[in-house]
């Protein structure tokens, strides 16, 4: 599981690429969501546009992201999940957890951005 992190318009900008399984690495992703809401940042937006697969322990990880944020007053959202992710958010009825946006765009300007 690889990610990048980057601001946009006073948004956090995670971008993952390849396969999002969880495993040791939802460790280091929950401590870069630590470090971020201790700058002050809790506005994130996680890009899936580069995911090519997703699992139950991919999910978890962003079920986990999205409650960690949440939880520190702010918020997740999620976009460009193509088809067989969007699917999958579907059959586990996750879609109506999660803000979902068809572009990055248009999620960063959901936060007024």
């Amino acid at each position: 599981m690889n990610y990048n992190i980057k601001e946009k318009y006073n948004c956090v900008i995670i971008e993952f690429k390849g396969k999002i399984m969880g495993g040791p690495d939802a460790e280091k992703f929950r401590d870069d969501l630590h470090n971020l809401i201790e700058e002050g940042k809790k506005e994130v937006v996680v890009d899936l546009g580069k995911v090519s697969f997703m699992n139950s322990s991919g999910l978890g990880l962003l079920i986990g992201g999205l409650t960690t944020m949440k939880n520190a007053g702010g918020d997740l959202k999620i976009c460009r999940a193509d088809k067989k992710i969007e699917s999958l958010l579907v059959v586990t009825q996750l879609i109506s957890v999660f803000d979902h946006y068809r572009s990055l765009d248009e999620a960063v300007a959901a936060y007024g951005g």
